[in-house]
């Protein structure tokens, strides 16, 4: 595959939107075609998917639901969005990808790492963003900014111990990871682009 897949990782209130705005327009300064897609969803089938982990219901629902929802939206995305894109050439924009399911499920959840990664390995088969761009912020700040823009999802209620193990982990991850740049999401938000576009410019111009 000749195109790249940019992702932009962080809890909620981390200022994802406004950074995949500056990323998107340094990828097009760049001449190279962007396409923008969110996860879970980005497809049909994948936004259904979106509304069946984020909605409310009268039942419990599963970890394990949970994860095989994320992959399974995952790969309709990878299948039908990603992959074409990057095989024609053109750069992908992801809100979000793998690194969520292993900081939200793994980390927050608790799910075994054995179980997940199992699902892992049949939906990416090996592969990986070119970049990830990881927005650390304070969770309880960013829970914060999200409840400014309106009330919380399913998933957005889980609780401050829970948001607090998914940024552990995400912290983890980004520390292991060569390919994933962290990005203190705490500074004001002019800051946060200048060291965006830096990051941009060290690995990708």
């Amino acid at each position: 595959m000749s195109g790249k897949f940019i992702v932009i990782e962080g809890l909620e209130g981390a200022g994802k939107s406004s950074v995949i705005e500056v990323v998107r327009n340094f990828i097009q300064a760049l001449g190279q075609t962007c396409v923008c897609t969110r996860e879970p969803g980005g497809t049909p089938m994948a936004e259904a998917i979106r509304e069946c982990v984020k909605g409310d219901w009268q039942e419990t629902v599963a970890e394990e639901t949970e994860l095989m929802l994320m992959y399974a939206a995952r790969r309709q995305l990878l299948v039908n969005v990603i992959h074409p894109a990057m095989s024609k050439g053109e750069w992908v924009l992801g809100d979000r990808h793998d690194m969520s399911s292993l900081a939200y499920q793994g980390g927050g959840r608790q799910i075994p790492e054995d179980k997940l990664m199992a699902l892992r390995t049949l939906c990416l088969q090996g592969f990986e963003p070119d970049l990830t761009l990881y927005l650390d912020v304070d969770p309880e700040e960013g829970l914060k900014r999200a409840r400014g823009r309106g009330e919380l999802d399913r998933i957005e209620r889980s609780g401050m111990d829970f948001f607090q193990r998914t940024r552990d982990k995400y912290l983890q991850l980004a520390q292991a990871s060569s390919t994933t740049v962290t990005i203190n999401a705490m500074q004001p938000m002019a800051k946060v682009h200048e060291d965006v576009v830096a990051a941009l410019k060290a690995r990708l111009a």
